[in-house]
Order: C-alpha cells, then structure tokens, then sequence
C-alpha cells in the first residue's frame, strides 16, 4: 500500500503540461497618430468620468442614473457572475471529492424455513440492527495538466466576460452622451426654425399692411405665405426625432419615458474639451474589446491543452474508511474499522478519431480567436484615426459655421432695412432669409456633429477605463 501512496504523490508532483504556453500574436502599433492635431509628446488618456469635461450637469446625473438601471449592464454583470461560477466549477477537479454518508438498518429474518422439535417451541424471530459511518474520497491525479488547462479556459472566459461588462458601459455612456447631444441639438434647432418662423410672421404682416394700401400685390403675399408655411413644416420631423431621442435616453438609464425629465441646457453652454490621444502603443490596454479578445484567446489556447490530455492515461484514486457494525455499542471499536484503497488508469485505444478532431477543432478556432483579435488591434487604431479626423473636421466646420451665419444675419438685417425704405424687392428679402434659416440651422448641426465626434474620440480611446 505505501508504494500506491508514493507512487502516487510522485506522479502529482512531477506532473506535466502537454500543452502550449500562450503566446500573444504579433501585432504592430504605429509610431505616433496620423491625424492627430499636434504631436503627443506623452500619454494623455480620458479620466474614469470622461463626460464631466463637456461641463453639462444634468448629464453627469444621466450617467449615475444608468449606472443603476440600464439593462444591458445589468445583463453583462450577470454574465460575470455566470463565469466566475463556471471558472469555480472547472477548478473543483484539481482538488480531491469528498463525501461522507451513514446509515442505519433494522431487519427481521423470515422464520419460515426453520424447523422446530415437537418437544419445543417455535424460534424466536431473529432481528439485526446494521450502523455504519463512511467517508469516501476520489481525486484525479492531473498529470497531464487537463485539469488545470480546464480551469485557466473558464478563468480566461470569465476575464473576457469582465471586459465584455466595460465594453457595454464605455458603449452605454456613449450612447448616453450622444442621445443628449442629439436632443440638445434638436431643440436648438427648433429654437432657431421658431425664430426664423416669427420672422417670416413679421415679414408678411408687412406685405399684408403693403398689399392694404396699394404697395404690394397679391403675389408677394403669396410668396411670403409659402415660406412661413415651409418653415413651419419643418417643425413637426423636428419633434418627433427629439421624442424619440427621449424615450431612447430614458430606456439608457432603465427608466420609462414619462419617469424621466431635463433639465434645460443649450449647445452653447457646453464645454468643448481639448482631447489629445495618448501614445498608440498603449491603446490596447485601454481598449476592453481588445483585451476581451485576448482573453478568449487565452481560453482558446488552454483548450488545446485539454483536448490533447484526452490521448493520455487518466489516473485515478478512490478511498473509503469508516465504521460498520451490528452492534451500536460497538460502533466506534476499532473492531468495527473498515477502509479501502484504490487506484486506476484508463487509456483510449481506438476511437474512431474523435480526439484527434477535437484537437484540430480547438487548433481552428485558436487560429480563428488569433485573427479576431489581430482584427481588433487593427480596427482600435483605426477608430481612433478616424475619430481624430471628425473632431478635426467638425471643428472646422463649425468655424465655418459660424462666420456663414455671421453673414447672413448681416445680409438679412440689411434687406430688411432696404425693404422698409422700399429700394429692395420681396426677391432680396425672401433670399436672404432663407440663407439666414440654413446658416443658422447648419450651425446647431455642426455644433452637434462636433460633440458627437469627441464623445466617438473617447469611445476609440476606451473611455476611462485601462486594462494595465
């Protein structure tokens, strides 16, 4: 027996892994960023609470309100949970199972076939009482490291599944802050359709007191009538995309649309920050889509090593040892001692290749999780270029803007004087106001184009969180 035992411990102790270590496939950052507006001479990433920089309070209380209620975060915490436990139900086999039973039995042996003189009585019935107390135990001696490859799949799942949790809440405050940028342009936008609707009011009560004494036709009235009426058109497409923007944003934080209210802010009043990225070669580790892919390629690296164990012997220890006895006085006697040892080993000698296609199956999707996760570097440097790019270009648009709306308030400003003075005609007056309503309309959406580019530039640099 006590060879059994050292055998046993010497094959624990110098047990091997017949699988591969992980290697991270090689993957190229560049240099410095392609698009970025001034050189960075250091690492500047975005804070854990990015979204205070844009100075709007009521969306720092969206964004502690979905912490608490969205649905989707709540879904992916629960899935953290789900893995944690698998990872805890892999490892179980790397330690030795347990159990204990007892029992106790009373039986009345049949009299049936006994045989009695007729100078006695008939036996006496014959009762026995059986205890017994019991303590099992079984362990796998991991040799060829299955086991612990087992457990290091479902740890490297439960990893990922904790990025997979920072990706829906870097997606989510995103989504967030750009639904409210879009509400917040909508309603500017229709702030600026109003103006231009009581303006276009103004100008044809004009024509209508002209038309009253002589001055103007019936014609110019008309003309007039059309643009208020296309103006006031534009309204109601307005509203609607502004609803629906709204129940969107309730949902985000886990509310119903009439649970929510705003708090009235305006597009100037925000803050537009300066975002400088940080040195390309630290984005994968602030990235938590990168490393959720790194991670299930860890598990996929790990599953090879299981699926090759399956060619090699499975050695095996049981053990049993406890107390039986007839007699309940003697129940703990070491007359009543019993115990047991075991020990097994099973090798697969043909079947039919299923171990040998089960290891090509995980050496494939290895290879397939190797790629994806080539594709997410590749496509996290990407985002960032080209979200480098809309922050650029909307800033300069929104310059651009600016001075176009300057002009055409200057522009309608003058016509509107001329006209009073009557040495412009109704065509002058209608086309520098309707340049003035597209200028200033195109504003309030480069306004919005700008701070949804800079909140998609802190989603491509992974938000605030870091994987480091």
């Amino acid at each position: 027996m006590r060879p059994m035992i050292l055998l046993a411990s010497a094959l624990a102790l110098t047990g091997c892994s017949i699988g591969d270590d992980y290697v991270r496939p090689t993957t190229k950052a560049p240099a410095a960023w392609k698009n970025a507006a001034t050189p960075v001479t250091r690492a500047e990433w975005p804070s854990a609470d990015w979204w205070r920089r844009f100075g709007s309070i009521r969306l720092d209380e969206l964004m502690r309100q979905a912490q608490a209620g969205n649905f989707d975060l709540a879904i992916a915490m629960a899935k953290v949970r789900q893995a944690d436990a698998q990872a805890a139900i892999m490892g179980a086999p790397l330690l030795p199972s347990l159990s204990g039973s007892g029992g106790a039995s009373r039986g009345r042996a049949s009299m049936a076939n006994s045989t009695a003189s007729s100078s006695t009585k008939a036996p006496k019935a014959v009762y026995t009482t059986s205890t017994n107390t019991l303590l099992n135990a079984s362990y796998e001696i991991d040799f060829w490291g299955k086991n612990a490859a087992a457990r290091d799949a479902a740890e490297a799942v439960a990893q990922a599944s904790r990025f997979d949790q920072q990706t829906v809440m870097l997606t989510v405050q995103s989504s967030i802050a750009t639904s409210y940028f879009d509400i917040l342009g909508l309603q500017e936008r229709l702030r600026v359709a109003r103006r231009n609707i009581a303006n276009s009011e103004n100008v044809l009560n004009v024509f209508h007191d002209r038309l009253a004494a002589g001055t103007a036709t019936s014609l110019d009235v008309a003309q007039q009538e059309s643009v208020v009426a296309a103006q006031r058109a534009t309204i109601a497409p307005l509203e609607q995309q502004m609803r629906q923007d709204f129940n969107a944003l309730a949902i985000l934080t886990g509310r119903l649309p009439e649970e929510l209210t705003l708090a009235p802010e305006t597009l100037a009043g925000l803050s537009i920050p300066a975002v400088a990225p940080g040195l390309p070669s630290e984005l994968l580790i602030r990235r938590p889509d990168v490393q959720a892919a790194e991670a299930n390629l860890r598990g996929a690296n790990a599953d090879i090593t299981v699926a090759r164990a399956a060619w090699f012997p499975s050695i095996s220890l049981t053990g049993q040892g406890g107390f039986q006895s007839l007699d309940l006085a003697k129940m703990m006697d070491h007359t009543s001692l019993l115990w047991s040892l075991a020990s097994s080993a099973t090798q697969p000698i043909f079947d039919g290749g299923k171990i040998a296609g089960t290891v090509e199956q995980k050496r494939a999707r290895w290879d397939e999780l190797s790629q994806t996760y080539r594709k997410a570097v590749a496509s996290a440097f990407s985002d960032v270029e080209n979200a480098l790019i809309a922050v650029e270009k909307t800033t300069e648009e929104v310059e651009a803007q600016r001075v176009a709306e300057a002009t055409a308030r200057r522009a309608f400003e003058i016509a509107q004087s001329l006209m009073a003075g009557g040495t412009v005609d109704i065509t002058t007056v209608l086309n520098t106001q309707k340049t003035l309503f597209t200028a200033q309309d195109a504003q309030a959406q480069a306004q919005l184009l700008q701070l949804q580019a800079l909140v998609g530039l802190y989603k491509a640099m992974g938000g605030g969180w870091s994987g480091g």
